[in-house]
């Protein structure tokens, strides 16, 4: 096996088993992995100079293809079922036998790393790719180690195998399809394949931080975050991709900490990640002009973003290949962030929810019950393209904000955000970045200046004195005037032409979450039970 890269560790890659590649790279510098992508042919280079990749018929993630190897070191504590479906022992070996003989004579790529900014808490990665921009895009994503003394003795504690050109066999492997993101959390490894898509990698790691930190006494948060004046007014943004995290935290008045992980320990917050990865589909230079700006220099990941071939210049309206197009950068690229990812505790939490129906209050705030009720229910729309076969917005529950990647019952990660709640008195707002004038196909998408003000009002203490009104199907206090926001989108119903067909709605949509909430009562209070729909 020939090496090459500025630092190899010491630890090889025959500690995984790997043996007879052709070529191993070892955390090269994002020049040199720009210039094999484009030598191998794995990508294009746009005029504006990031790195335009394809992912085939996979344009997100595929969540049904994720398993978690059984072990009895591990088993008792997984929450089995839709969300993390047992995968045997035996079989996953077998495959990952199968990977180990797949890269024999191919090149491979190392990048070697960390998932946590708090040395006390975080993961040593070392992902290993098939795909130059593949290693790239983990460069981008995870906090790099950038003293080549540490490299050359780097130490994983937890490996990404991603061999994407292979496919496994259902019938022989045991998977669901030819695709496979498999969770080996006793022998701390991923393996990957039969999928290009990049998004696949850090998900996956942040599934692991979601089983290890709560261990720890750390609640782990899909989540974005950012602080004002000083590093103790914090802000967290909860939502699943496409409801606004990363397009909320990118505030100009504040400074981001970063875009979709954190850890939340005692000593306050932290992020898991060295990146940002965002939906750039319809990017607004207006609106959005940190991210827009990442989509023009090199170093940057595009994936499936539309390219004009001879002049390379990017359509970023398109939707010809998905909707989710998405851009891989570091932290480094932005001007307004704390490249250190720590901060204090966080003084405003937000909950987002795209809302489908169009009935929910745009923003409201939320007691500690219904926080917790909030929390456990995780609604909102699955926007189009974040996940394979969801063309147009659904309606879906995703407890604690995150389900796809919750390893534990969802009541450790609630107990661990009650708990901390209460010792650092967080204000919980439920912001709607969903529609506003009916639902999907009848109204519009709130907009994005108002959701804007109505943050800043929210985290500026505005709201704290603003009168309220509330809301009697959804029980939510409503505040009754934002400058800067017309009135009667605060009111929801006033937005619709037919009244009855809101009343209709909005009744429909909270018989679901009684209905989801069902599977929680056993583990709540009383006062959490009645803080949904119809409670005060």
């Amino acid at each position: 096996m020939q090496n090459e890269g500025p630092y190899k560790s010491s630890h090889g890659l025959d500690t995984l088993g790997i043996s007879g590649v052709r070529t191993a790279y070892w955390n090269l510098p994002p020049a040199r992995l720009v210039e094999l992508a484009l030598q191998r042919g794995e990508a294009s280079l746009a005029a504006e100079g990031p790195l335009v990749a394809r992912t085939g018929q996979h344009t997100g993630r595929s969540p049904n293809d994720r398993f978690v190897v059984r072990d009895a070191s591990v088993d008792g504590d997984i929450w089995w079922g839709d969300v993390n479906k047992g995968f045997d022992r035996e079989r996953f070996d077998a495959l990952f036998d199968r990977a180990l003989e797949h890269v024999k004579g191919r090149d491979l790529f190392v990048f070697d790393g960390y998932a946590g900014a708090d040395p006390r808490y975080r993961l040593n990665v070392r992902v290993i790719t098939e795909n130059a921009w593949h290693n790239l895009f983990a460069r981008n994503m995870f906090i790099r180690e950038e003293n080549g003394e540490v490299l050359a003795s780097f130490e994983p504690s937890f490996t990404v195998l991603n061999v994407a050109s292979l496919d496994a066999e259902p019938e022989r492997d045991g998977t669901r399809t030819s695709t496979f993101i498999l969770l080996d959390l006793a022998k701390r490894r991923v393996l990957i394949g039969g999928t290009q898509y990049a998004g696949e990698i850090k998900k996956s790691i942040f599934s692991v931080m979601n089983y290890y930190l709560p261990k720890q006494g750390v609640f782990p948060m899909h989540c974005s975050a950012n602080y004002g004046a000083t590093r103790d007014d914090v802000a967290l943004f909860f939502g699943l991709s496409g409801t606004g995290k990363t397009t909320l935290s990118a505030d100009p008045q504040r400074t981001l900490i970063g875009d979709d992980e954190h850890g939340w320990s005692d000593e306050g917050v932290f992020n898991f990640e060295g990146g940002c990865y965002a939906k750039v589909i319809r990017l607004s230079p207006e609106g959005e002009p940190e991210i827009y700006e990442t989509t023009r220099r090199f170093g940057t990941v595009l994936e499936n973003v539309v390219m004009d071939p001879e002049t390379r210049r990017l359509d970023l309206d398109s939707e010809k290949h998905t909707e989710n197009t998405r851009s891989s950068y570091p932290l480094t690229q932005l001007g307004k962030v704390d490249l250190g990812g720590r901060a204090g505790h966080p003084s405003n939490i937000v909950f987002l929810t795209c809302d489908a129906f169009g009935v929910l209050p745009p923003i409201s705030r939320l007691t500690e019950a219904q926080a917790m009720y909030h929390f456990l229910s995780g609604y909102t729309a699955k926007v189009a393209g974040t996940e394979k076969g969801v063309t147009e917005p659904k309606v879906t529950f995703s407890t604690c904000f995150g389900a796809p990647f919750m390893p534990l019952h969802p009541g450790v990660y609630a107990g661990l955000l009650g708990e901390k709640m209460k010792t650092h008195g967080a204000k919980v707002w439920l912001l709607n970045t969903g529609w506003t004038g009916g639902p999907v196909g009848t109204g519009q998408r709130i907009k994005l200046a108002w959701t804007r003000r109505m943050v800043t009002a929210a985290l500026s203490g505005e709201l704290d004195r603003a009168e309220t009104w509330l809301d009697p199907i959804f029980g939510l206090h409503v505040p009754q005037h934002i400058d800067g926001v017309p009135d009667e989108v605060l009111r929801p119903r006033d937005t619709w032409n037919d009244p009855a067909a809101y009343d209709a709605k909005a009744t429909q949509l909270a018989g679901m979450f009684a209905e989801n909430f069902k599977k929680y009562e056993s583990g709540v209070s009383e006062e959490v039970k009645a803080a949904g729909p119809g409670g005060k």
